[in-house]
């Protein structure tokens, strides 16, 4: 018998204040009307093993956590247009929310992050929580390559070249 090992993980984590009680917040995450106001057009399915479908069917996944107010999980998988199995490995993404006196903590974890695309994780997930933190607090929210293209900068992503 061949002995187990231990292998490390990277994660991406950010934890935000964002100026919106958490049922406000809450909504944003989950509801189908709320998501493409930050992440594009989409649904999730308000249960543990409901469907995820996110930015026209290019994440896909499983509610894998549901505590309203609370807690939201889910796997996240990319594919490609026409794909019916990912070239990308399955990760795992998790938002915690807590009341703060500003409004709700969130605490966003993404799991694992292959090195080759952790600074364009890191963009990515930056200009999605910026966007959230207008639409949350009623700004109007500009288009994505905007967030992207200020993102980029802070991480050091070449836009022309991501990973694909």
């Amino acid at each position: 018998m061949n002995k187990g090992e231990i292998v490390e993980e990277a994660a991406v984590v950010f934890e935000r204040t964002l100026h919106a009680a958490v049922e406000r917040t809450w909504a944003f995450l989950t509801e189908t009307a709320r998501l493409p106001e930050w992440n594009g057009e989409g649904a999730i399915e308000p249960r543990e093993g409901g469907k995820v479908e996110l930015m026209g069917g290019h994440i896909r996944g499983v509610v894998t956590g549901w505590r309203p107010r609370q807690f939201l999980a889910y796997t996240w998988n990319v594919f490609q247009p026409g794909e019916t199995v990912s070239a990308w490995p399955v990760s795992y993404l998790e938002f915690a929310l807590s009341t703060a006196a500003e409004g709700t903590k969130l605490k966003l974890t993404h799991r694992p992050i292959i090195k080759a695309v952790q600074p364009q994780t890191m963009m990515g997930w930056h200009s999605f929580l910026d966007m959230l933190d207008a639409a949350l607090s009623g700004a109007a929210v500009g288009p994505r390559d905007a967030y992207m293209q200020k993102n980029a900068a802070l991480y050091g992503v070449d836009l022309n070249n991501l990973k694909r």
